[in-house]
């Protein structure tokens, strides 16, 4: 079936328009004041207001400038939460991101290489090659991933590598990496197709490739160091300490102290591709070949929330991923359903369910945070906490709400401590993880 627009259907429409008493006035508010201005519902400032049973105290914000580190400054964040409570740190104290930053772009680039191999012999247009050369490496990544780094690499405090333009604006570097490793990627595929290597001969052109990378990086953001110096006074008596010539293998081992086994990626995917309590991992996804790989167990959203709860009730903060643009109010901190009545104000209907969302790329995750808090009343989650890393001057002095229904339309991961799973859920988590498609939506990276 052909359905062309005809004149007549035009002069309907414009009838249609016409006949609406307030369509000139919504007119005039939507070209002057924009969509989302003019749909703003100021009743969400006070349903949402900043205020919780359970909040956790934390230090300063973050701010992870313009780059794509969210997931990053959210996991590390989660550890300095500890530290600061365990070593009273002052509230600006940080774990170096610009380390993990570094570490994790080199690592993705060998990762891209060995699925370039795996997909050497397929052709270019096909939808794997496509998918991984349409962004070979991007700032983005998942809970796993950063385990992998802090297991080989371990982690640093900022002062032993601070910040750089390049960690801090990353478009630059980006497209020199991503033009590098397409360009290496044209040659790593020849080289397979003619066949005029074998397997040593692909590793030593590939250790070229990475010798080239670690010097761009090196120049980037700094050659990261192989040991350093932690001092700091403490918060409450200024009492000051110096701990020399650690490395940050040590500094992880002694001043985080994380078992990082125990953490877990759990996930809310309602979609019909994916069962509830069964793994999943997926495919061409991760950064440290070897090291620690994706791994999520799917949940029902009560599940979901309860694991959080309980986790925020012992003190401990929780990573979290979501689909952060929809319906955020960022200079305000709001992300709540109610904020912007789209629907009131064009008269149409725009629902969809998670699941469609998911399945019709209307949502996925694309950002992580931390959340800090939650208000309950007769135990149930009304609202949460969030801990942004977008600095201080966004929410309040850096802090969103998060309404309990827009966790549940567009919150898709929480990491928990397996001590709060059930025996059931650890029997779950077990289970073979079912191996996903690289564009599936639970792939995306914050």
């Amino acid at each position: 079936m052909s359905f062309s627009i005809s004149k007549d259907d035009i002069a309907s429409f414009h009838q249609d328009y016409c006949d609406r008493r307030d369509s000139k006035v919504l007119e005039n508010a939507v070209t002057k004041n924009g969509v989302r201005n003019a749909s703003f519902n100021w009743h969400s400032i006070a349903d949402n207001d900043p205020h919780f049973s359970i909040d956790l105290k934390t230090g300063d914000v973050a701010d992870q400038k313009q780059s794509g580190r969210c997931w990053m400054f959210a996991a590390l964040n989660t550890m300095r939460h500890d530290m600061q409570h365990k070593l009273n740190l002052p509230d600006n104290f940080e774990l170096s991101q610009s380390y993990q930053f570094f570490w994790d772009k080199f690592e993705k680039a060998n990762y891209f290489y060995q699925n370039v191999l795996k997909t050497a012999k397929k052709p270019a247009d096909s939808r794997k090659v496509a998918w991984l050369m349409a962004e070979p490496q991007n700032d983005g990544g998942q809970w796993d991933m950063l385990v992998a780094l802090i297991e080989k690499y371990g982690v640093m405090p900022k002062s032993a590598m601070p910040e750089s333009f390049n960690s801090n604006n990353s478009r630059g570097i980006d497209e020199v990496l991503n033009n590098k490793l397409r360009h290496d990627a044209v040659i790593l595929r020849k080289m397979v197709n003619e066949d005029k290597a074998d397997k040593d001969t692909l590793a030593v052109k590939i250790r070229e490739m990475l010798n080239e990378n670690y010097r761009i990086l090196s120049y980037a953001f700094g050659e990261p160091v192989s040991h350093f110096d932690f001092e700091y006074r403490t918060k409450k008596d200024n009492e000051f300490h110096r701990d020399t010539n650690l490395t940050p293998q040590d500094f992880f081992k002694k001043y985080v102290g994380w078992n990082l086994d125990d953490y877990i990626s759990i996930i809310q995917a309602p979609t019909a591709d994916k069962k509830y309590h069964q793994t999943y991992t997926i495919d061409m996804l991760g950064n440290v070949v070897g090291g620690r790989e994706i791994k999520h167990l799917n949940l029902p959203m009560d599940e979901f929330k309860r694991l959080a709860i309980e986790q925020l009730k012992n003190g401990e903060s929780v990573w979290f991923g979501s689909d952060v643009v929809k319906y955020s109010e960022t200079k305000l901190g709001i992300m709540a359903l109610n904020t912007y009545d789209y629907e009131k104000l064009f008269d149409i209907d725009l629902e969809m369910t998670k699941a469609d969302a998911l399945d019709y790329g209307q949502s996925m995750m694309d950002h992580a945070m931390v959340i800090t808090g939650v208000d309950l009343v007769d135990g149930k989650p009304t609202k949460w906490k969030v801990e942004n890393s977008w600095g201080n001057k966004v929410g309040k002095k850096g802090y969103f709400v998060m309404s309990d229904d827009w966790m549940d339309k567009y919150c898709y991961q929480v990491v928990i401590n397996k001590k709060y799973l059930s025996d059931d859920l650890k029997r779950d988590y077990a289970k073979e993880p079912v191996v996903l498609k690289p564009w599936d939506p639970m792939g995306t990276l914050a």
